[in-house]
């Protein structure tokens, strides 16, 4: 089932919910920047089983230890990742994703159904940042800064300043699949068809993802840890850190989902969409949740715009990753037990 039995290993689960697996952040189980068909999967898994993902933040040892951390509170995989990948396997994009898993079964044209079962913080502390040519506001401030927040896990805060504590809802920044192969080595930061840098806030634990295949099994990568994040994400950067992702992984033979990912929480059902015109970002959101709405609650189209107008709420996503994102929230409570689907 493995590929490398060093960095990842089964563990007994529970058969009938599939095998769980561990996958550590190493130089051979990282994809430092991009999402690509022809990346080697570093585990094998088939539907139903459970990947313990270990992800790190996006920074570098150094940066950290300038901006304060000790060098003690530097996670040594960290270290191992950027003495051990070489810059020729890194980029276009700066993400440092944990994968990819190939799926055994998943073929173009399948749905992958990625449920996130639990989120653990790795290290006690996350870090903001902007520079001048990044970030909505980059002629405001012209120039760089780094803060680094200390993390609380007992009572799930992040200190951000004297009398500011900002409550925990870690999610990961960036969860996708493998993109068409003529897309080459697709660079990590825009989102896009493949889910990828959603810095999606709501996609925390207890939260699925509905993704489309592209190439067979998959390829599916995970990372850029958030403890924390506002909608649009305005300076480029969220509360970055390092997570443990519990996800499993349900394929959907012959169901389509698309052309943009969706995804569901306990209390919403949500589309996506993705584009550099903020508008046409939107409407490709709205069109989502409008065939969602036809295809799945079994509504007319008309009626499906309509409750989108009455009951839907449209968020910016994310302003920053040169596609810029929208997401469509529809409340599941509105719906009478039973026709949820």
């Amino acid at each position: 089932m493995m590929t490398n039995p060093l960095v990842a290993h089964a563990q007994q689960a529970d058969q009938e919910s599939g095998k769980t697996y561990t996958l550590l952040a190493t130089p051979e189980t990282v994809a430092w920047g991009h999402y690509d068909a022809t990346t080697p999967p570093v585990l094998r898994i088939k539907s139903g089983d459970t990947v313990v993902f270990h992800t790190v933040l996006t920074n570098s040892p150094s940066g950290l230890e300038k901006a304060g951390v000790k060098p003690a509170d530097v996670e040594q995989s960290l270290r191992d990742l950027f003495d051990g990948v070489a810059l020729k396997d890194r980029g276009p994009g700066g993400h440092i994703l944990t994968g990819p898993v190939y799926i055994e079964g998943a073929e173009p044209g399948d749905t992958l159904e990625v449920r996130v079962r639990k989120i653990d913080l790795a290290i006690p502390y996350a870090y903001n940042a902007f520079r001048y040519g990044a970030g909505f506001q980059t002629d405001d401030f012209p120039y760089a800064r780094v803060k680094i927040i200390p993390l609380d896990r007992t009572t799930r805060t992040a200190h951000f300043g004297p009398g500011i504590d900002i409550p925990l809802h870690p999610f990961f920044g960036s969860m996708g699949v493998a993109p068409p192969p003529a897309f080459g080595r697709y660079d990590s930061a825009p989102p896009t068809i493949i889910g990828g840098n959603m810095d999606n806030k709501e996609l925390v634990e207890g939260s699925t993802v509905y993704y489309p295949v592209f190439v067979p099994g998959a390829l599916f990568q995970i990372g850029d840890g958030h403890a924390g994040q506002g909608n649009g994400e305005v300076d480029i950067t969220a509360m970055e850190t390092s997570l443990v992702g519990t996800v499993q992984f349900i394929l959907q033979k012959g169901v389509k989902t698309g052309p943009y990912p969706r995804a569901e929480t306990p209390n919403y059902f949500i589309s996506m969409g993705y584009d550099d015109d903020l508008t046409v970002a939107t409407h490709k959101a709205v069109a989502g949740m409008i065939d969602f709405l036809v295809e799945h609650q079994h509504m007319s189209r008309d009626d499906a715009y309509m409750l989108i107008s009455v009951s839907g709420d449209i968020d910016i996503t994310e302003l920053v990753d040169h596609n810029k994102g929208v997401h469509v929230m529809v409340p599941k409570s509105i719906f009478k037990q039973g026709t949820q689907g």
